[in-house]
């Protein structure tokens, strides 16, 4: 039997996707549930795993090329007397939908990362028909189930091995090396391409060129069309950060970011504000149970992720500082999961450290709000005695879905706000 490898959607958003590398090549056996490829979605690199044992016959789609989701990439033949008549099936289907991107590929020896002990893959469902023969793995992107094998088998600790695989990916040959086992790489994993071979990296941008945008571009173009769809307006509010600023240089040694300071103090506040938390939904206000602060982050090649600290009302402060750290690392590598980007429902974009003076934020598409954080500066402001003083403010403003939020709900938020940030920040450290 000869069975079609579809691009899989690996996220709600995702429409089409890039192969950023084939962990087997044309001909090599495939077991069930080992990595046969890598696919860049919107917003991350993700494992795609084999359904069925047999071996892959043909590639349709290469690497660095993408295709809609639900093309089909490869074929996967039972046994090894199908593989030429998978090879003819191939030559003879229509060709897929796929486009080369500009970019090149993964590079083949990235610099090693010190990764963690990783879940386990959960199952996927089939994409109807039986036909599909991949899946996404949920873990995160560290080890190859072969190596994860491998390392239970040999008994060695994953997080000592230095992967070689894509974004410091483990393959089963990094482990069976660190167990001191003669490696199989023909069979169990692709053989490494010649320096002649690896894809040269992007010539920079020449002036009066077009230059196209990457997946994660395209996804961001995609969102901030459907967020011009929503009426929204805009409230600021200057707030004075001397005692935040005196805390954070209390904290910062113990690894605070003020990243984490703000986060912390807009999700307290969102406790008492619930609205603004919520979402619109056609059938009404979605008042959303958890309060998950999502922070834009600028990608290195282009476009922004919003990385969401999970529960940030919950969370003390010190962790939520290094979960932030972790998140951000884990971004710019393209290894978060879907629901770590994802399932924010305030989000924060703080432009201060580029010494912006005020700003206004497009709300992303499934929220009701986001706050936009400017620079803090000494002003000279009318103090209570009447006389001039010079205060450090920063100016923030709101942006709210005006379909369930009104101004008067955006207004109370950012004055209780501006309340704990200027009279009570060390209740954050709480």
């Amino acid at each position: 039997m000869i069975r079609e490898v579809f691009m899989p959607a690996l996220s709600s958003t995702m429409t089409e996707g890039k192969i950023v590398s084939w962990e087997k090549s044309a001909g090599d056996k495939v077991e069930k549930g080992e990595t046969i490829l890598v696919v860049e979605s919107d917003k991350a690199d993700m494992d795609v795993e084999a359904f069925y044992e047999g071996y892959l016959a043909a590639v349709t789609v290469g690497a660095g090329e993408s295709a809609p989701v639900g093309a089909t990439i490869a074929l996967i033949a039972e046994t090894e007397a199908e593989i030429e008549a998978a090879k003819q099936q191939a030559q003879s289907a229509p060709a897929a939908a796929a486009t080369p991107t500009p970019t090149a590929p993964a590079p083949t020896a990235p610099a090693p990362t010190a990764p963690a002990p990783a879940p386990q893959p959960t199952t996927a469902q089939q994409n109807g028909g039986g036909a599909t023969a991949a899946m996404p793995s949920s873990g995160r992107l560290i080890a190859s189930p072969r190596a994860k094998k491998l390392a239970k088998q040999f008994k060695v600790d994953l997080s000592t091995v230095q992967g070689s695989g894509p974004h410091g990916r483990i393959t089963a040959q990094d482990v069976e090396s660190a167990a001191g086992q003669p490696t199989s790489a023909a069979a169990v994993a692709p053989p490494a391409p010649s320096p002649a071979a690896a894809p040269a990296a992007p010539p920079p941008v020449q002036p009066g060129e077009v230059a196209a945008f990457n997946t994660l571009q395209q996804a961001v173009v995609r969102n901030m069309m459907a967020s011009l769809q929503v009426p929204t307006f805009h409230v600021s509010y200057a707030i004075v950060t001397d005692a935040l600023d005196q805390l954070y240089q209390q904290v910062k040694s113990k690894g605070v970011t003020m990243t984490a300071l703000l986060a912390k103090a807009v999700a307290v506040t969102l406790q008492k504000h619930p609205v603004v938390n919520a979402g619109y939904t056609d059938q009404g206000t979605h008042y959303n149970g958890s309060i998950n602060i999502a922070v834009a982050v600028a990608m290195p090649d282009g476009g922004l992720i919003t990385p969401v600290l999970q529960q940030a009302d919950q969370v003390d402060l010190y962790s939520l500082s290094r979960s932030w750290k972790d998140l951000v690392s884990r971004a710019r590598a393209k290894q978060l999961q879907p629901d770590e980007y994802s399932t924010g429902t305030f989000t924060l974009s703080n432009l201060g450290m580029f010494g912006v003076d005020t700003f206004d934020a497009i709300l992303p598409p499934g929220q009701g709000t986001i706050l936009a954080v400017a620079a803090a500066r000494p002003t000279v402001v009318a103090q209570a005695d009447g006389l001039l003083g010079v205060k450090t403010q920063m100016k923030v403003t709101i942006t709210c879905d005006h379909r369930i939020i009104y101004g008067a709900d955006a207004a109370a938020f950012l004055k209780d706000l501006a309340d704990l940030i200027e009279n009570n920040p060390q209740s954050l450290t709480l």
